[in-house]
C-alpha cells in the first residue's frame, strides 16, 4: 500500500445527512431537554407546595436526566455523523461531572435556603434568606474565618523550615538518606492519628509524658489547651509537623533539578553562599515555591480533623476553622440547613481566593524583559 493510500485513511469525509436525520435529532435532544424540565419543575413544586404536588423523591428527574443523556449523545451521531461519533469519546465523561458535581451544587442550594433541623419534626422548609441573616450576625462563625486566616499565614513559616530542610537533605550530609525518610514519616500518617498520638496522649494533662515533664520542671497546672493563644498555636505545630515534609519534598525535587553547573560557576566568580542562595537558588526555585505555597493552602482550608479530635474547636471557638465549625453545625446541633449555607458561601470564597492568588503567582513568576 502506497503512503498516499495510508493517509487517505485518515480522512474523515463528510457525510450525507438527510433533513429528515436531522430533524429527528434535535427533536430528541429538545423533547428530552423539556422532559426533564417538566419533571425537575413538579419536584421543586412538591418542595416548596403542598406535600400532594410533585414526586414524593428526586428519582424520577434523575431517570429524566439520564433519558435526555442518552437522547444527546444519540443525537449528536444524527445530527453530525462521523464527526457526532468523536463527540461521543469525551460528552459522556461531561455528563457524568455534570451529574455528580453540577446537580449536587443545585440541589445544595436549596438546602442552603431551608431551615432544616434533623430535630425538627416539622422538616425541610424553605426560609429565604434568614441563613444569611445569621450568618452575617453569627460571632462564632466570624471568629472560625478569623482563624482561618492566621492557620493560612501559618504556612510561610512552614515553608521557611521546609526550605531549610530541604536545602540540609540536599547538601552531601551522613545518612542523608535515613534523614529523608525518618522526615517524610509524619506525612505518612493520618492527621486522626497525629491527633490522637500528640494531643490525646502525649499532651493529657494528667498522664501524658510531656505534662508530667512540665510538672517535674516547676509547672503547677499544665493545661496546654487551657489558654486560647497557646490552643491555637499548638494545632498549628501538629497540623505543620504532619504537612511540613510535603512541601520539603516538593522543594528538594526542585533543588535536585537545579545543574550544579550554576553554583560551581558562583562559586569560581566569588560569589559567598548566602549570596549564590539569594541570587541563583532562590529565584529559580520560585515556580516551584509558589506551587506547594498553594496546594499548601488548599490543604489548609480544609483543616478539620485536628480540631475535632483534639479540641472540638475551643476553648470557646479559639481552635475553630470554618470547616470544624460547620461540621460541629452538622453534627452536634443537626442544623443542616444553615451548615449548607455556610459550606457554600466558604467554597465561593475560596475559589475566589485561589483564583486571585494563582492569577498573582501566574504574573509574578512571568519572565519579565
Amino acid at each position: 500500500m502506497s503512503s498516499t493510500e495510508g493517509d487517505l485513511l485518515h480522512i474523515v469525509t463528510a457525510d450525507d445527512i438527510s433533513p429528515g436525520r436531522q430533524k429527528l435529532g434535535k427533536f430528541l435532544i429538545w423533547g428530552s431537554a423539556a422532559l426533564i424540565v417538566v419533571v425537575a419543575a413538579l419536584q421543586v413544586w412538591r418542595g416548596t407546595a403542598t406535600p400532594e404536588a410533585g414526586f414524593a423523591n428526586w428519582r424520577p428527574t434523575l431517570y429524566a436526566f439520564l433519558v435526555w443523556a442518552v437522547c444527546l449523545c444519540w443525537a449528536q451521531v444524527l445530527i453530525r455523523g462521523e464527526y457526532g461519533k468523536r463527540v461521543l469519546f469525551v460528552l459522556p465523561a461531561a455528563l457524568f461531572v455534570g451529574c455528580m458535581v453540577v446537580f449536587p451544587l443545585i440541589f445544595g442550594l436549596g438546602i442552603a435556603f431551608s431551615d432544616w433541623n434533623l430535630a425538627s419534626p416539622d422538616g425541610r422548609k424553605f426560609n429565604g434568606v434568614d441563613n444569611i441573616r445569621q450568618m452575617w450576625t453569627d460571632p462564632f462563625y466570624w471568629n472560625a474565618m478569623t482563624n482561618m486566616v492566621w492557620y493560612v499565614l501559618a504556612i510561610l513559616p512552614e515553608y521557611a523550615i521546609a526550605f531549610g530542610l530541604a536545602l540540609l537533605l540536599n547538601a552531601q550530609i551522613k545518612a542523608r538518606k535515613f534523614f529523608r525518610v525518618a522526615f517524610l514519616m509524619p506525612l505518612m500518617l493520618s492527621p486522626v492519628a497525629v491527633s490522637w498520638m500528640i494531643g490525646k496522649s502525649m499532651l493529657e494533662v494528667r498522664f501524658g509524658p510531656i505534662s508530667r515533664l512540665a510538672r517535674e520542671l516547676g509547672v503547677d497546672s499544665p493545661a496546654f489547651f487551657s489558654s486560647p493563644e497557646m490552643a491555637r498555636f499548638i494545632i498549628m505545630a501538629m497540623d505543620a509537623w504532619t504537612f511540613i515534609p510535603f512541601m520539603m519534598i516538593m522543594i528538594l525535587a526542585g533543588l535536585q533539578a537545579i545543574p550544579k553547573e550554576l553554583s560551581e560557576a558562583s562559586k569560581v566568580d566569588g560569589a559567598s553562599p548566602w549570596r549564590g542562595f539569594w541570587e541563583i537558588t532562590f529565584p529559580l526555585m520560585l515556580p516551584v515555591s509558589i506551587t506547594a505555597i498553594l496546594i499548601r493552602i488548599i490543604f489548609k482550608l480544609k483543616l478539620a480533623d485536628i480540631i475535632i479530635n483534639v479540641t472540638s474547636g475551643g476553648p470557646g471557638g479559639a481552635t475553630d476553622s470554618v470547616t470544624s465549625f460547620i461540621f460541629r453545625e452538622y453534627r452536634d446541633r443537626s442544623n443542616v440547613g444553615y451548615g449548607t449555607l455556610l459550606a457554600m458561601v466558604y467554597l465561593v470564597i475560596i475559589v475566589i481566593a485561589m483564583t486571585i492568588l494563582m492569577k498573582i503567582a501566574d504574573r509574578w513568576m512571568r519572565p519579565k524583559f
